[in-house]
């Protein structure tokens, strides 16, 4: 067993000393103004510590922090992006479209004929209901997406497209906002989902908002594709190229943002580069750390995975071993907006705010 295991198990067994502990020895959570996620797909930490197709990637968690211990909560995709927006997956174990219910015909439907199938559609509070009562502003930046707003559960649908573009370049499996409700049937939804090429209109406008998810084409996330169209570097069977890939495009969106006002102002502002999951699957084991659902068959997490975290003012050269997870994640960010209340799990026991990444260790 890891010694990082080892530590997960005491601090599970002893929840209220470890977290007394932590808080006697980590500052308070600051406030910041700006908070983005990089949002990258499928790849362990091993794949992309420290690797010779990861320089950016690797220079920046050395620069500025690493969670070392950090975990997905489910396979595959698409509950872990609900989760960081919800504090659950809402029972949603599959990449079935946004929309979906059980015994749905619909061929992006594929598993709703399974027992316990949950409706996709999600009727809860969420990330964008705190973050608009708090009057603060979020978005999401989507690689590929064809149009502000846009309802696609994959962009292209087919492989024969005018643009000859791989299909499902965009995959709203990746995009946790549209599972819920009040985003779905938005007059403004337009507004808030948005093509990733406005990323850079926003900043040259200094209207950044608050926080946003950023998330790259299928190409450029490190997910890859099959089939028609599909350049070398994004195929499913080049896992170098694609890391190598996903990794300069990262590079590319963190310098973006490190060019524009908010960064270069007085406010707090954070860039976190994450993934949704480890693909690798081990289903009778426990690949999680923290707010798991005890007797889930699907949710004993999904694996550890590199969570990089890059602020103008806080801390430089962090290395933090805390067991986190997703809804760490999500609290850290309802904390550090001054949101009081906590969604879902990311209000359970063991998961605690990343404040190390964000605020810095105190002085011995």
């Amino acid at each position: 067993m890891r010694p990082t295991h080892l530590a997960l198990l005491a601090l599970l067994a002893l929840p209220r000393f470890a977290l007394a502990q932590r808080a006697a020895t980590v500052p308070a959570l600051p406030h910041y103004a700006h908070i983005f996620v990089i949002l990258e797909e499928n790849k362990g930490y091993d794949d992309i510590m420290n690797q010779p197709d990861t320089p950016n990637i690797t220079r920046l968690a050395h620069t500025y922090g690493i969670a070392s211990d950090y975990y997905g909560i489910v396979h595959p995709s698409e509950g872990n992006y609900v989760a960081m927006l919800g504090g659950d997956t809402f029972g949603i174990h599959d990449d079935d479209g946004y929309f979906c219910t059980p015994h749905n015909p619909s061929r992006y439907c594929r598993k709703s004929n399974r027992p316990f199938y949950a409706n996709h559609t999600i009727q809860a509070e969420s990330l964008m209901d705190q973050l608009t009562a708090h009057g603060l502003t979020w978005k999401a930046y989507y690689g590929a997406l064809p149009r502000p707003g846009a309802m696609d559960v994959e962009y292209p649908a087919t492989a024969e497209n005018p643009q000859h573009l791989p299909q499902g370049l965009y995959a709203s499996k990746h995009n946790g906002f549209m599972n819920f409700a009040e985003v779905q049937n938005s007059p403004d939804r337009a507004a808030h989902i948005v093509p990733l090429r406005q990323l850079a209109a926003d900043i040259a406008a200094n209207t950044l908002p608050n926080y946003a998810h950023i998330v790259p084409d299928q190409c450029d996330e490190m997910h890859g594709r099959a089939g028609a169209n599909v350049p070398p570097d994004c195929s499913y069977a080049n896992k170098s190229g694609l890391i190598a890939r996903g990794d300069r495009v990262t590079g590319r969106i963190v310098a973006q943002l490190m060019r524009s006002a908010a960064w270069r102002g007085p406010d707090n502002m954070a860039i976190v580069i994450t993934f949704d999951e480890d693909a690798k699957n081990h289903p009778h084991q426990r690949q999680g750390c923290c707010g798991t659902v005890p007797g889930s068959l699907a949710n004993f997490g999904a694996g550890r995975i590199a969570t990089i975290v890059i602020t103008n003012h806080g801390p430089r050269h962090e290395f933090d071993n805390t067991p986190y997870s997703h809804y760490s994640l999500l609290r850290t960010v309802e904390d550090a907006f001054g949101i009081s209340r906590h969604l879902g799990h990311a209000n359970a026991p063991g998961v605690v705010d990343m404040t190390p990444l964000f605020a810095g260790p105190s002085a011995p």
